[in-house]
């Protein structure tokens, strides 16, 4: 058995204790009790099923209670998890991986090789609901023997265990689980994790409480309160008005203007985030003329510099410079006079512009309606007339998996593990509930890719594909999202190149 675990391991890009109605929380030097206002809802407790598992911004909900198979550091390096070794066998044929020990459910009941088996077993099958089913699919045939556990490999996935470290790769309680059913589950949810679950309140905010026993250590805050404040403008009120210790995601001025008042601080860091429009494959967007046009049309810089203060990166790709696929020589330029020019070869013009719908967030990151709103401006100088329509994020993710959003729909795509499989790949591939452009031709490049087990052959392969997006306009990458981070001066926060706003990273100053 040679273990790959190293290699992976080296991988890496760079009453309550607040008053819920915004009265002031105690003074800083008597922190124990810390508050968030968070910029989205959680809709559900289960981490592996439905739209909001694969919500990049809710993870660190979740692995503030649940534990993952694998680990990460704040720069994106896979670390131990519930797993302290994994790796392939020599011909990836099969798997093996190694059971932390000494570890407790939240209920008391002892973590086993059972409850990892259970989990990856049912994450692969269809009917339990799991986005990304047919990735832990592909193992079969557990073996238990001790804290060690082995699987065959049916389908061999170089990214599997990058996987784990991600998206719905998370290990649930089996006895628990069965005893209580998925409706018990989502009403009283357990882990292993830092905190665990003290009170939710639907749509209104989580109290979690510190996990004594948590094998990685007790986390410094008893309770931390996260607060659902979805509109950007409410969050700011939050921490000026000391109702929360800490929030994100904030129009950049504000960010500004706030990180220099008394008794506040300020975090910035680029994260694996791209804002992206996706482009559906309906009319008028299978007219290629168009779709490269609403790219050469944007120009990005300005947005940067004049909506998000300097805070972002302006990019062409689905892959950011710390992905191991990024390609530098991707790039489509702000070209308003060739967006005319192939505009008008499709017999469109500022006399007779194509029309769609373009759907968007407001508040969800900073600026995203604005940005919509500048772009759509810049469309209608080419020939383009788009009408906005705002949703909330989840109404986002929904359509989305029914394939049934807009001709072109505002998105941030998180990628937490730097693969382009997880960028390019789920975003593109036609057949998974992550992607709205069917394409054959790229499904044909991308499908070989999957289980591509020559490394330098598979990301220059995801290269090519990143290539004929740019070409063809399947997809209008915008920025690489800087994170804003709003927090008490007596709290140290540790920001996560994925966007993940962790408590118990959390410490006092």
């Amino acid at each position: 058995m040679t273990l790959s675990r190293r290699a992976l391991l080296g991988y890496g890009a760079a009453g309550l204790g607040v008053s819920l109605a915004g009265l002031p929380i105690r003074a800083s030097a008597e922190i124990t009790d810390l508050t968030i206002a968070y910029n989205v809802n959680l809709p559900s407790w289960d981490p592996t099923v439905g739209p909001s598992a694969v919500n990049p911004t809710i993870q660190a909900i979740y692995q503030s209670v649940f534990d993952q198979y694998v680990g990460q550091d704040p720069d994106l390096a896979l670390t131990e998890g519930l797993l302290t070794d994994w790796g392939w066998t020599d011909d990836n044929t099969k798997v093996r991986m190694v059971v932390r020990e000494g570890v407790t459910w939240h209920n008391g009941d002892p973590f086993t090789a059972e409850d990892v088996v259970w989990s990856l077993e049912r994450a692969g099958r269809e009917e339990t609901g799991n986005p990304i089913q047919f990735i832990w699919s592909t193992l079969d045939n557990f073996r238990i023997d001790g804290n060690v556990i082995t699987a065959d490999v049916t389908q061999f996935d170089p990214t599997i265990f990058k996987w784990m470290g991600f998206l719905t790769g998370y290990v649930l309680p089996k006895k628990y689980f069965e005893e209580v059913g998925s409706e018990g589950f989502e009403a009283a949810p357990i882990g292993t994790g830092p905190y665990m679950v003290d009170r939710f309140e639907r749509n209104a905010f989580v109290r979690l409480k510190a996990n004594p026993d948590y094998w990685g250590g007790a986390p410094q805050f008893e309770t931390v309160t996260i607060k659902f404040v979805t509109d950007a403008s409410s969050r700011v009120a939050e921490v000026e008005s000391g109702a929360s210790h800490i929030t994100l995601e904030i129009p950049y001025e504000e960010f500004d203007r706030l990180k220099t008042k008394p008794g506040l601080a300020g975090t910035t860091t680029p994260v694996s985030d791209i804002a992206m429009i996706f482009i559906n494959d309906v009319e008028p967007m299978l007219d290629g003329n168009v779709r490269r046009a609403m790219h050469h049309a944007i120009d990005k810089e300005q947005i940067v510099e004049r909506l998000l203060s300097g805070y972002g990166v302006p990019i062409s790709t689905l892959q950011t410079p710390e992905y191991v696929a990024y390609d530098p020589s991707i790039e489509v330029d702000y070209d308003p006079d060739l967006a005319k020019e192939l505009l008008a070869e499709s017999g469109y013009g500022p006399d007779n512009p194509v029309r769609f719908t373009i759907q968007t967030t407001r508040g969800f990151k900073p600026k995203d309606y604005e940005m919509i709103q500048a772009i759509v401006g810049l469309w209608r100088r080419v020939g383009i007339e788009a009408e906005i329509e705002v949703y909330e994020i989840a109404k986002h993710f929904e359509l989305r998996a029914a394939d049934d959003l807009a001709p072109a729909a505002f998105y941030n795509w998180g990628n937490a593990i730097g693969d382009p499989s997880t960028s390019t790949g789920h975003a593109m591939f036609g057949p998974t509930p992550h992607s709205v452009w069917d394409g054959q031709d790229l499904i044909d490049m991308i499908a070989p890719l999957w289980g591509e087990a020559d490394e330098e052959k598979r990301i220059e392969g995801w290269k090519a594909v990143d290539r004929k997006i740019a070409k063809d306009g399947l997809v209008i990458p915008l920025i690489q999202y800087v994170q804003p981070i709003v927090h008490s001066a007596e709290i140290e926060v540790v920001p996560h190149v994925s966007g993940a706003l962790h408590p118990h990273r959390m410490t006092r100053a």
